[in-house]
C-alpha cells in the first residue's frame, strides 16, 4: 500500500502526526500531504531546534514505516549513502573455496560480488525496502558533488550497482531533507523538492507541544517556561543558538526534576544548561531571566 493513498486531506496528516506527539501547523501538514501524494522529496529549512528531524521521525512512526537516516557531513560521498562490500566475508568465502579445492578464478571472482556480500547504506536501503522514510539530515553540510548525486537518485528513485544492476524502488520512499541553511543549496535540487521553512512555534503551539511531550510538568510551570523561552528567543539578540523546542522540553523536564512547581531565579539558574549550550548565551540569558522574573 502506498502511504499517500491513505490520505484524503492535510487534516489527515495533522491528525496522524498529532497521534505521535508532533504538533504541526496547517501549512506544514499541507506540504507533507503534497509530498506524499505527489511522491516528491520534502526540503525543510529552519533554525536548529524547530522540529525538522523530528518531523521525519513522526512520519515514520505515524505510518509505521522504517526510518532510514543519512547524516550528512563535510566530505561525505556516494559510498556512505549507497553501499559497500563486506570485505572480511569475501575473504572468508575465498578461503572456504580454497579449503574445498574448488577454486575457479572466474567463478570465484563473480561470486565475490553476490548480493549476500553487499552492505546497503541508507539511500540504497530506502530503495530496496520501500515503502520507507528516508531522512537526509543537514544536507547543507555536504558538497556540490554529493548534491548532484542526490538529485540524480531523487529524480528516478533508482541507482545502478555495477556488479548487480539497477535497483529501483517499487514504491518511492518518503524523502525528507533538512537544512540549517549554513549555505545555499543549488536550484536544481530545490526544484526537485517541495519546500517549507519551519519557524519556531508561537506560544500557544509551543505550550501544546510541551503539554503533549512532557505531561508530567505542572501546567503553571509549563506556561512559565514557554513564556520565558519565547521572550528569550524573540527579545535577546546576538545569541549563538537561540533555544529551540527541544531545549524548551529539556528545560521544563530539568525544572521538574528539581522539584519546581513554578519558575524562580534559583531554579532557572541551576537548570540553565538545559536551555542554552554556549557560555556567552548563558550569561545573556541569565541576565534576561533576572529581568523577566523580577
Amino acid at each position: 500500500m502506498i502511504p499517500g493513498d491513505l490520505l484524503d486531506s492535510p487534516d489527515d496528516v495533522r491528525r496522524l502526526l498529532e497521534g505521535t506527539g508532533y504538533l504541526c501547523s496547517s501549512e506544514l501538514a499541507t506540504v507533507v500531504f503534497f509530498a506524499m501524494k505527489m511522491h516528491r522529496p520534502l526540503l525543510l529549512e529552519g533554525e536548529p531546534g524547530t522540529g525538522k528531524t523530528a518531523l521525519a521521525e513522526a512520519v515514520a512512526t505515524a505510518w509505521q514505516l522504517p526510518l532510514l537516516r543519512l547524516q550528512c557531513y563535510e566530505g561525505i560521498d556516494s559510498t556512505q549513502a549507497l553501499y559497500d562490500w563486506d570485505f572480511p566475508r569475501q575473504i572468508l568465502h575465498l578461503r572456504a573455496l580454497e579449503a574445498a579445492g574448488a577454486v575457479d578464478a572466474s567463478a570465484a571472482e563473480k561470486g565475490l560480488y553476490d548480493e549476500r556480500f553487499l552492505l546497503s547504506r541508507p539511500v540504497l536501503k530506502a530503495l530496496q525496502q520501500a515503502p520507507t522514510v528516508l531522512l537526509v539530515d543537514e544536507v547543507d553540510r555536504a558538497d556540490d558533488e554529493f548534491e548532484a548525486f542526490l538529485l540524480e537518485v531523487l529524480s528516478t528513485y533508482q541507482v545502478s550497482v555495477p556488479e548487480l544492476g539497477t535497483v529501483q524502488a517499487v514504491i518511492p520512499p518518503i524523502v525528507v531533507l533538512t537544512s540549517n541553511r549554513t549555505r545555499e543549496l543549488h536550484d536544481a535540487l530545490k526544484r526537485r523538492c517541495l519546500y517549507h521553512w519551519i519557524e519556531h512555534p508561537g506560544p500557544e503551539r509551543e505550550l501544546a507541544i510541551l503539554r503533549s511531550r512532557a505531561p508530567e510538568v505542572p501546567h503553571a510551570l509549563a506556561t512559565q517556561v514557554v513564556g520565558v523561552t519565547q521572550e528569550i528567543r524573540n527579545e535577546v539578540h546576538g545569541l549563538v543558538k537561540p533555544p529551540g523546542v527541544a531545549e524548551t522540553l529539556d528545560w521544563a523536564r530539568a525544572l521538574k526534576h528539581l522539584g519546581a512547581v513554578e519558575l524562580d531565579l534559583k531554579a532557572a539558574a541551576a537548570s540553565l544548561g538545559a536551555l542554552v549550550k554556549y557560555r556567552e548565551d548563558a550569561e545573556r540569558v541569565h541576565h534576561a531571566i533576572k529581568q523577566i522574573l523580577s
